[in-house]
């Protein structure tokens, strides 16, 4: 039976509620999931309309300091843009697989709409490279500033930990009040090596920023 987190709890991914390994982290899923809180009022109700929110997943892989080691490489595209960190240990919408191919995104879903996951980050984390001690987990809302857009609007937001044979292991439930008004950012939850097991932790940290990049400025050599 799935284990459901609590802010600050932290389990380990290879157990069950009675202690006995019987996850599979050969390759996990990390699921995210979210609901746009239904307008109300008589235009709500008229057109029955919802506007559409953007919510990026992005992982952080972080070595034995705490640290983003390799910020990878700024490329420009046909069309003239730049895309920054690519092919680095920062798994995101414009680089979506890290080079060791073992951890990836599957895909961008720009509205949320239907059940389940939303957005899914696959890590083997049997297989992961010795140098990453850490990955973190982040949602961060598109342009959520322009569009005032928030955390507070967020119903029923989610991150889940799925093992390859689907089963789920655990589950961090987080719905918006007002103490995520204008908080367009999430460090979500983080998986960590510890006596050589892997244990998953459930933060909720929110930020005004919804650029994912200023997260990420903390856990990058100066």
């Amino acid at each position: 039976m799935a284990i459901n987190l609590q802010k600050g709890q932290t389990i380990n991914l290879r157990k069950n509620d009675r202690g006995e390994d019987v996850y599979d982290l050969s390759q996990v899923t990390i699921g995210l999931g979210w609901d746009v809180r239904k307008q109300g009022g008589f235009l709500g109700r008229l057109f029955g309309s919802e506007p559409e929110y953007d919510l990026d997943a992005v992982a952080f892989l972080l070595d034995s300091n705490g640290k983003v080691a390799n910020i990878g490489q700024t490329i420009q595209r046909h069309d003239g843009k730049q895309i920054v960190l690519y092919q680095g240990d920062v798994i995101y919408f414009n680089s979506m697989r890290h080079p060791s191919g073992q951890i990836w995104l599957t895909g961008d879903n720009r509205t949320g709409a239907g059940d389940g996951d939303d957005e899914q980050i696959i890590v083997k984390l049997d297989q992961l490279d010795q140098r990453y001690e850490k990955i973190v987990f982040v949602v961060s809302i598109y342009q959520g500033n322009v569009k005032r857009q928030h955390f507070g609007m967020i119903d029923n937001a989610f991150i889940r930990a799925v093992d390859a044979r689907g089963k789920e292991i655990t589950k961090f439930s987080l719905s918006g009040d007002a103490s995520m008004n204008g908080m367009c950012s999430m460090v979500f939850a983080e998986a960590y090596r510890h006596n050589g097991d892997w244990k998953f932790r459930a933060i909720g940290e929110p930020y005004q920023s919804d650029n994912f990049i200023d997260v990420l400025v903390p856990y990058t050599y100066k």
